[in-house]
């Protein structure tokens, strides 16, 4: 079965406390909510501490063009996957840049083409005939739909290298003059983050002498929720993407993720008592909670993804891949088994069983 060898995750230059950011949506937004002292406890109540954006709060405080947004997302997007891509080539020594065939690249909030892959690869030594899949508008469940086409990439070429490359600059979105709710929700919880994963087919020379257990991808799930547009995603308007985000996302992953989830593990053969990890996109606290207590799991299952919210918040389709990488920098037993699960827009969900060999 193919094989993630390494992911590595890129940083924005400016790291910011909640705090300040709480302190920035009260003054943006508290002429237009009298409840806004209220309405902040959402900052507080996520248990996210800080984040990392490509700009510090005071850019934030003056309206900017979609055009100027878009440019800054090429910009840093170019910047921060080349070094995610240089880190997770390096991570694994026998790795070159010519040893890869192909390159996912996993995006919502921003538009580039030529894609962004392509302005990477004029910067570093790629093949020119890596083959090139840009995949837009996948938001949350990106980074696991990634790893699932990465998958069957290398199910169908066994001697392959595939890398998925996510690039999210959620703050580039936020919308100046947008006094909703949905929009502080956003402000409170969205951030920037970039990774990287290495996948290789079960036939890679990459894998020679391979001794370290790895996660194997063994099986995949996409599902979409039919009449769900409106749960998430954008508004695309003059002045960019604006944010959709319902407030029943949590009810909808307590009644619909588990007979999802159940369908999946049946189908492989896999209980739930058989799980021993859960990778999943946390997309707040509450969504955590609700995946949680949906699928019967103990507290001590989801510490990574809580984890990696605190410290980095909701960086859309990139945030699976880092806790996938929290998961590889800890010693796994072989032939435990992880549960990866993301949601996004759609409404969907994307499923994937790893056990580690």
């Amino acid at each position: 079965m193919p094989k993630i060898v390494s992911v590595e995750t890129a940083l924005p230059p400016h790291r910011i406390t909640q705090d300040k950011t709480t302190a920035f949506a009260e003054s943006l937004f508290k002429q237009d909510f009298h409840d806004i002292g209220r309405l902040l406890k959402v900052f507080q109540n996520g248990e996210i501490e800080t984040r990392y954006f490509v700009n510090d709060l005071e850019w934030f405080s003056r309206p900017h063009t979609f055009q100027e947004k878009n440019d800054l997302f090429i910009e840093y997007a170019v910047k921060l996957g080349a070094r995610a891509i240089e880190q997770c080539l390096q991570h694994n020594m026998k790795a070159e840049y010519s040893d890869i065939d192909a390159i996912f690249t996993i995006c919502t909030t921003g538009l580039a083409t030529p894609s962004i892959e392509a302005r990477i690869m004029n910067k570093l030594p790629f093949s020119p005939h890596v083959k090139r899949i840009p995949i837009w508008g996948l938001g949350c469940a990106g980074g696991a739909s990634g790893l699932a086409r990465a998958y069957e990439y290398c199910l169908a070429f066994p001697e392959a290298n595939v890398l998925v490359l996510s690039v999210e600059l959620c703050s580039l979105t936020f919308q100046h003059g947008d006094r909703s709710k949905s929009n502080l929700v956003g402000t409170s919880l969205f951030a920037d983050g970039v990774a990287c994963a290495l996948v290789c087919g079960n036939q890679s020379k990459l894998l020679l002498n391979q001794v370290t257990p790895l996660p194997n991808i063994f099986a995949t799930q996409s599902t979409l929720m039919k009449d769900s547009l409106d749960v998430m995603g954008w508004d695309i308007r003059n002045e960019g993407l604006y944010v959709v985000f319902s407030k029943d996302i949590p009810s909808i992953v307590m009644n619909w993720l588990s007979p999802n989830v159940e369908r999946f593990l049946f189908e492989n053969n896999i209980g739930m008592d058989n799980i021993h990890h859960f990778v999943a996109h946390p997309g707040g606290k509450k969504v955590v909670e609700a995946y949680q207590q949906a699928l019967g799991f103990g507290k001590e299952m989801i510490e990574e993804p809580m984890n990696v919210l605190k410290q980095f918040g909701n960086m859309s389709s990139a945030t699976i891949l880092y806790v996938l990488k929290n998961f590889m920098n800890k010693s796994i037993s072989e032939g435990e088994i992880g549960l990866g699960a993301a949601l996004g827009p759609g409404f969907s969900s994307e499923l994937l069983l790893m056990r580690w060999e």
